[in-house]
């Protein structure tokens, strides 16, 4: 029977047109539908429209339309964005004509036209996902329109011309203004060839990076003869650098899936490998019964398993569900080297592991998500539902947004060098670590093997069998409450694991080190090679005193006064253990400048010396901690403008021009995100725009943009609390204001470079600016959010 509205729908599997009146029609295709009948549709394909028959109704996903001109001439028109339609049709067109580039060798162009390809494929979902907002869209069409506009030009196509992002009907418009869009369109394309593809990228402030999210799912682990509990600990690891760049995660019974997230272009691009390593607990010996009593349990290696994911990538990146592999998990010849297995596996030197006798191992499966973590929330219901684990960055991701804080520190038990002491045969050494706080307690809920495991009060390292000179490369996490990091301190006990009869764990030695320096500032990204000291196995530590007093490392030795000889706990000279640390906080810092800036108020006969050294912090750090940075320097603007406001001045546009830097360029949105969320500089606009007039005065260069936001932010803060207060005094400072700009613009020629503060200027500004004529100002350009850009 006939449809009640004229539909169109999308092919999502293709039909070979088997049955009686089959209409053949391949996947991708747009069909019309006229009848529908018991699970069949008829219809035509809207390329071929002369061409009717039926189709099964299963193969077809139908989408909403109007039909315009009712009759024989009657056209249906899908109800979706006009672009979206744009990009389908001519990815459609491209891809028979991007396969003849192959043919004809021209194998540059090829590949640039595959890569715009799969950007706009990407950019077309994130406009049908519905999640973004007017502006987000905006931003999303004008992408879109500058790639299908130099794929048509460098495919030889004709250009389309576009009003508002949109193909404009040649019937409703003048040739002239034709001609103008046709020119325009030509203008930005020869712009974005000329522009390299990195240039136009950072220099697009609307472009921010899209984050990759890696999806591991453990399925099966197939060694049954090891009969003794495991754990599977699986992390990414660089091999150019030779450096892990994500937290380990344990996977157990109960945590079988891990998502690591944040994964930048820039890490999709190293040489990364999934490294798996597979930790049994039970006897010192798998195949010795002898080797201990079987009621004492120890953490001993097993073997590791590698995947390269330059193997991988292509594949799960092109399918949009799990995908699975099995990896061989190989056993290391030496237990010397267990910490380097992986790489030993990665370079193929087969004389150091042991490749296991069959095929099987771990299975795994692997997909590979977009977009911002909200996003794949709402995207993968079923993915969160089933309690996946998130596994973040050692490290940042590209961009931190005002609110994420994160307090993580990283530590890495590396290695050790100890006495045999009189024994016949070398150490088996354990080591445990513990979190203490300023009065010794020991912290509860501070370490924890990796994401999704729950935090516990110490940690125990693996043993190696017979080493005194043990190499770990052991990674734990410690979420440390950022309020519980002065004062504490991290205590290391090393203890020989006997394999005798009472297999007891004998405590021979222990280390420390306190994680904030008297600075204030914590332990910095580094290794540390921290001092043994000696110990009986009965010692219970019970006055921790007793030992902070001592130097932990040879910088604390050499700071240290003389110290008692007449001690407790003795230096082994000839023993040393090995740690390395890296922070991810939004909180704390190990910069000095910085963190007196963000202490401020602990040294009021300092401030103006603080402000001027916020230059000499790395933008690294700044970015880092962008909103802590802009809280403070408002602040300071709010206890005493008079005395601050031009060092305040200067700082932001510092950090205002950093933010102009291509490396920082993604950080924009960061800047916006905090000024309509987050800034509560309500006062501020006041002292801005006189500085801003200052400076304009004197043709000094400025980037006008944040500065404006800023003071509109502010005023608009302002207005709400007092009811619009002060309006005409607002209005006749933004009129000089634009006089100043005005003056400015009008130079033929200037010799000015961009703004940058040598030093202070709070002399120079005039409180007291003559008034000059006044400009017209519109009103809406005065009550509008944005004033300049």
């Amino acid at each position: 029977m006939p449809t009640s509205d004229k539909q169109r729908g999308l092919m999502i599997c293709s039909f070979r047109g088997s049955v009686t009146h089959g209409l053949a029609l391949d996947v991708g295709e747009t069909v019309q539908i006229l009848e529908k009948c018991e699970g069949w549709y008829r219809g035509f394909s809207t390329r071929r429209p002369n061409v009717k028959g039926v189709f099964p109704a299963s193969y077809v996903h139908l989408k909403k339309a109007i039909v315009t001109n009712r009759g024989p001439d009657e056209t249906v028109v899908p109800l979706e964005d006009p672009i979206v339609t744009e990009v389908t049709s001519t990815l459609q067109e491209w891809a028979l004509l991007w396969k003849q580039l192959y043919v004809k060798h021209k194998v540059d162009l090829f590949y640039k036209v595959r890569h715009v390809m799969m950007e706009l494929i990407d950019l077309r979902r994130q406009l049908l996902s519905g999640h973004l907002t007017q502006d987000q869209s905006r931003d999303v069409k004008r992408h879109i329109t500058v790639r299908l506009d130099w794929g048509n030009e460098h495919l030889g196509l004709d250009l389309v011309p576009r009003k508002e992002f949109e193909m404009v009907d040649e019937d409703q418009i003048s040739v002239s203004d034709l001609y103008k869009m046709h020119l325009s369109s030509r203008h930005s394309v020869q712009q974005s060839t000329t522009q390299g593809d990195g240039t136009r990228s950072a220099r697009d402030p609307c472009r921010v990076p899209v984050p990759h999210h890696l999806l591991v799912n453990l399925k099966s682990f197939t060694y049954n003869s090891i009969g003794e509990d495991t754990d599977i600990f699986f992390c990414l690891f660089d091999l150019r650098e030779g450096k892990t760049i994500r937290a380990k995660n344990p996977e157990k019974v109960d945590r079988l899936c891990a998502l690591f997230t944040d994964l930048s272009n820039k890490d999709m691009k190293r040489d990364l490998y999934i490294v798996s390593q597979v930790i049994r607990t039970g006897r010192m010996l798998l195949n010795d019964s002898k080797k201990g009593p079987p009621h004492v349990q120890y953490r001993r290696p097993y073997g590791c398993a590698v995947l390269a994911m330059s193997d991988v990538l292509q594949t799960i990146s092109e399918l949009k569900e799990e995908k699975d592999f099995v990896l061989k998990v190989y056993t290391c010849n030496n237990e010397n080297e267990w910490s380097q297995i992986h790489e030993n596996i990665i370079r193929k030197s087969s004389t150091k592991y042991t490749a296991p006798s069959t095929n099987y191992g771990l299975i795994i499966s692997l997909q590979l998500l977009r977009g911002d973590m909200e996003q794949v929330r709402r995207e993968n219901p079923l993915i969160f539902s089933r309690g996946v684990a998130i596994t973040r960055k050692l490290g940042f991701p590209d961009v931190i947004m005002p609110g994420d804080v994160r307090n993580d520190l990283y530590l890495t038990l590396e290695r050790g060098d100890f006495e045999r002491g009189g024994k016949s045969v070398q150490k088996n050494i354990e080591v445990t670590v513990y979190v203490l706080y300023a009065d010794g307690e020991i912290l509860q809920d501070c370490i924890s093997l990796g994401s999704g495991e729950p935090s516990i009060p110490e940690h125990r390292s693996f043993v190696l069998y017979h080493n005194n000179s043990p190499r770990w490369s052991e990674v734990i996490k410690l979420p440390i409450p950022i309020d519980r990091f002065r004062g504490s301190h991290l205590r290391f006990e090393f203890r020989h694991c006997s394999t005798k009869d009472k297999g007891e764990k004998k405590l021979f030695g222990f280390a420390f080190t306190p994680l904030m320096r008297e600075d204030g500032t914590t332990l910095s990204d580094e290794s540390h090679e921290l001092y043994v000291y000696k110990c009986g196995e009965n010692t219970t530590f019970s006055n921790h005193a007793l030992y902070l007093g001592l130097p932990c490392c040879k910088e604390d030795f050499n700071s240290c006064p003389s110290i008692p000889s007449s001690l407790i706990f003795q230096r082994s000279t000839k023993e040393t253990f090995w740690i390395s640390t890296q922070l991810s906080s939004t909180k704390l810092t190990q910069n000095v400048d910085l963190l007196a800036l963000l202490k401020w108020k602990a040294y009021p006969d300092r401030v103006m010396d603080i402000l001027g050294r916020l230059r000499h912090v790395s933008g690294e750090e700044i970015v880092k901690f962008l909103q802590d940075i802009l809280d403070t320097l408002f602040s300071i603007l709010d206890d005493n403008t008079d005395k601050y406001g031009p060092l305040v001045f200067q700082s932001l546009v510092f950090i205002i021009n950093l933010l102009r830097d291509s490396k920082y360029y993604h950080f924009r949105p960061v800047m916006d995100t905090y000024i309509q969320k987050h800034f509560a500089g309500a006062l501020a606009y006041k002292e801005l725009i006189r500085c801003l007039k200052w400076y304009m005065d004197r043709s000094a260069e400025v980037a006008l943009e944040y500065l404006f936001k800023f003071i509109v932010q502010s005023r608009i803060l302002y207005s709400r609390a007092t009811c619009g207060m002060e309006e005409e005094q607002f209005r006749t400072s933004i009129q000089e204001l634009f006089q100043s700009i005005r003056f400015v613009l009008s130079l033929d020629s200037r010799n000015s470079e961009t703004l940058i503060f040598t030093q202070p200027l709070q002399s120079s500004v005039s409180r007291n600016s003559k008034s000059q004529t006044p400009v017209t100002v519109p009103n809406h350009i005065l009550n509008q959010d944005t004033v300049l850009t």
